[in-house]
């Protein structure tokens, strides 16, 4: 065929594609009414979860599951927006990583909004002024973020997702690299760009701020200071890029929580958060966990918080494979909660692979 007739053919199912979209999108209206009706959330991870999975496993090619399912998560995301404009509130300003998080799980329909701090975060989905919010939890190279961590055992929220994104930190300013003094960020970016740091700029002061977004403001106003933030932040506030892709590491991700007030669906690849407390005596921590070990279940996370309720009193934030509703999961949560003194079930939510 020549390349006109060539051309034509894929008009006609460019076509077809933005008429089976509407066709979906009208769908997508009527399932937004039935969800009032019965009161059902609005956002579903498990659900979208479950049509990417079915997809890539019907993908006969030529195009890559990575971009079948690039494809429709804009799809889904989309149609989110068409069924309810949802309020989400995340650790601001804007172009933080955070923000970034927010907009892969929720898409740049949604109503996001900018919290100075965390505790915010939680408290606006608590007193129901937003819907869901949106928290870093841990960094592969710096570890968990604690205050996170720690919100959770005085909140009845709900995990009801995780974002992973890759992170990449850039060296922005209004000046020239050789006339800078002080450098802007977040404690975990100017640690996980230390070496940089060290190597390039040994004399500058190193000047912590709530966020890197914030970083890229100061900077924005100051000709002999830079930030170390994301290359959105660059063109938000109009920064020059001195250096590019700083971080130590390579392999530089962070994981985030979308937090809300229900339990999400199970969608078969989940995983689950739990929060316990157990009694000062020896092998305890070894009888908490022979109940995944009894029933099969991997554990891939466990990390340890002081209550700051009485000394070196602590309790223990563990991840596991599966959902709470599985019968091998609710037999293992069932023995440990017998052996604790406490247990609560954070959440159990789609597993980002």
């Amino acid at each position: 065929m020549d390349l006109k007739k060539l051309r034509e053919e894929i008009d006609e199912l460019d076509s077809k594609l933005a008429d089976l979209l509407n066709q979906r999108a009208r769908k997508v209206i009527e399932i937004a009414r039935a969800k009032s009706r019965g009161k059902k959330s609005y956002y579903s991870p498990g659900r979208e979860k479950k049509i990417i999975m079915r997809l890539i496993k019907e993908n006969k090619g030529p195009l890559s599951s990575d971009a079948l399912e690039e494809i429709f998560h804009i799809i889904l995301k989309t149609s989110l927006s068409l069924e309810k404009k949802l309020k989400v509130a995340y650790l601001g300003p804007p172009a933080t990583f955070t923000h970034q998080a927010a907009i892969k799980s929720f898409g740049k329909g949604a109503d996001l909004i900018p919290m100075r701090s965390i505790n915010q975060v939680f408290a606006e989905v608590e007193k129901k002024q937003a819907d869901f919010g949106v928290v870093p939890i841990e960094n592969s190279t710096e570890g968990v973020v604690s205050h996170t961590l720690d919100m959770f055992l005085n909140s009845d929220l709900k995990i009801c997702s995780e974002i992973i994104l890759e992170i990449s930190h850039h060296l922005l300013s209004r000046g020239e690299l050789k006339k800078i003094t002080k450098v802007y960020s977040h404690p975990q970016a100017l640690a996980q760009c230390q070496n940089w740091l060290e190597e390039n700029l040994p004399k500058v002061k190193l000047i912590e701020v709530e966020s890197t977004a914030r970083a890229a403001q100061k900077a924005a106003k100051e000709t002999d200071s830079a930030a170390i933030a994301s290359d959105i932040a660059a063109s938000l506030y109009r920064l020059r890029m001195l250096a590019s892709h700083i971080e130590d590491r390579a392999n530089n991700y962070t994981r985030f929580f979308v937090i809300g007030r229900h339990y999400a669906e199970k969608c078969g690849n989940d995983k689950t958060s739990v929060l316990f407390s157990i009694k000062d005596r020896i092998g305890a921590l070894y009888d908490m966990l022979s109940p995944f070990r009894k029933y099969g279940i991997n554990l891939t996370k466990i990390e340890s918080r002081p209550t700051k309720k009485r000394p070196w009193e602590y309790v223990f934030f563990v991840d596991f494979v599966g959902h709470k509703d599985d019968e091998p999961v609710k037999k293992a949560l069932s023995e440990l909660e017998e052996k604790c003194l406490f247990l609560r079930i954070l959440g159990s939510y789609p597993r980002e692979d």
